[in-house]
């Protein structure tokens, strides 16, 4: 399992990880007061606020291949990885230095570059059911421009999602949206019209049935179902058997097209991302973190047909000046690029599949309810026996024991994402060193969970 990861380790921050003494937080300290005072709740995206875990989160200051240190001088092994990007590691040699080269040639231009068209022809490539793209930047802009594009082809109104599955912030995606909204106790939010929440039908993922109940319903006026393939947004739950297969069936039996978002999975659980893992072709699919190597870029793609109707080539607007930026372009080229070797998606698999076992094996030798899944290389687990099939199976998990491993973990120095709901991702940079580390610290940290009752 570690044959490919041997010739990356230069960048993985391989060998012997020392035990941590729990983290002092003098300085993040400080920085929160100060970043309250101008940033609400002192932080960009809510669920880095630690709301739900209680707490100081740490303000990060660098990092390196697997590892990330904060403005105290604490140094975790990272499972966050910028929340999926980050697939190659931290600082990778060859992003930086493709970053480094856009940039010296300049930051943006608002006009079409070379990269923007390799990028697109890698992409299209590697997705046979994309064939063409339109690069954005936010994974929240991909799926808003994919539903414009759903309802202006369709001439319908009404889109499907799933409860507890994110498809970014925009309004009429954040009903039922699992993740942050989940981890701060929001059932929406306000500002959102409730016309436009209207607009938008939710059933149980997973959940073939009612999936054929709700179109029975609405089916004419359905443009859209949007789904994650591999939900990441309640921790991560594969979707079962026949459910993505059945999803297709239904969508053309309707006339309604199927939106995959693989703004997480995409060149994350397998090169082509979860569609081609799972042999299901969608009508459109968003992409995201990845294919920026950790820049802010994203994409939606699909039939020509369908991307014929954007503007300039058709009526739908959707523009950016930012949209297909240099630097983002370059970092995910090149990251792409790397991703295309041999073994590399074995690897990443080897090493999520390892810390999901191990960590349900030490579970099961204490007796603590705990269930842990892998796909590709993003894994995820609940305090709660499983299985866990949806959001509503999610909630049953004990978050109380959630918030006990999470900060038993951060002391021994594992970095994981402040959230119940949150799947978690491995790097190529990841170690065989860091792996046990990872496991070793779970015993301690599984062995205070099981005592809160």
């Amino acid at each position: 399992m570690f044959g490919v990861a041997g010739r990356r380790r230069a960048i993985g921050g391989g060998g012997r990880y020392a035990p941590l003494m729990p983290p002092t937080q003098t300085q993040s300290k400080a920085l929160l007061r100060r970043a309250k005072k101008s940033i609400p709740g002192g932080v960009n995206s809510p669920v880095r606020a630690y709301g739900s875990v209680q707490g100081t989160p740490p303000f990060i200051a660098k990092a390196k291949g697997s590892k990330i240190t904060d403005v105290d001088g604490n140094t975790f092994i990272d499972y966050v990885g910028s929340w999926g990007p980050m697939i190659l590691g931290h600082a990778h040699p060859a992003v930086i230095r493709a970053v480094k080269a856009a940039a010296g040639a300049g930051t943006s231009f608002g006009a079409p570059t070379e990269g923007e068209v390799a990028i697109a022809e890698k992409v299209c490539a590697a997705l046979p059911s994309v064939q063409q793209v339109r690069f954005v930047s936010s994974g929240t802009e991909a799926t808003m421009s994919a539903i414009r594009l759903a309802r202006g082809a369709t001439g319908r109104k009404k889109i499907l999602k799933f409860e507890g599955c994110y498809h970014g912030h925009s309004d009429g995606l954040l009903v039922g949206a699992g993740s942050g909204v989940a981890t701060l106790g929001i059932p929406g939010s306000p500002g959102v019209p409730e016309e436009f929440t209207k607009l938008t039908v939710q059933v149980p993922y997973n959940d073939l049935s009612a999936v054929a109940g709700a179109f029975k319903h609405h089916g004419e006026d359905l443009a859209a179902v949007i789904v994650e393939p591999v939900a990441g947004n309640m921790g991560c739950i594969p979707p079962g058997p026949g459910f993505l297969e059945g999803l297709r069936e239904i969508c053309d039996r309707h006339g309604t097209l199927l939106i995959l978002d693989e703004v997480m999975t995409g060149f994350r659980v397998a090169w082509g991302g979860a569609q081609r893992l799972y042999k299901v072709k969608p009508d459109l699919t968003c992409l995201g973190k990845v294919v920026g190597g950790g820049l802010p870029a994203a994409a939606y793609g699909g039939r020509r047909d369908l991307m014929d109707q954007m503007a300039p080539a058709g009526p739908i607007y959707q523009a950016g000046t930012l949209s297909g930026n240099p630097l983002a372009v370059a970092a995910g080229l090149q990251t792409l690029t790397l991703l295309e070797e041999d073994g590399t998606y074995e690897e990443l698999t080897a090493t999520a599949e390892t810390l999901a076992a191990g960590l349900q094996e030490r579970a099961d030798a204490i007796g603590v309810e705990f269930t842990a899944t892998s796909v590709g290389g993003m894994f995820g687990f609940f305090f709660h026996p499983g299985p866990v099939r949806n959001f509503e199976d999610a909630k049953k998990a004990s978050e109380d024991r959630f918030r006990r491993f999470f900060h038993a973990m951060l002391d021994e120095g594992i970095y994981l994402a402040p959230s119940a709901f949150e799947a978690a991702f491995v790097s190529l940079a990841h170690s065989r060193a860091d792996l046990a580390k990872t496991l070793q610290a779970a015993e301690i940290a599984l062995e205070k969970a099981s005592k809160v009752r």
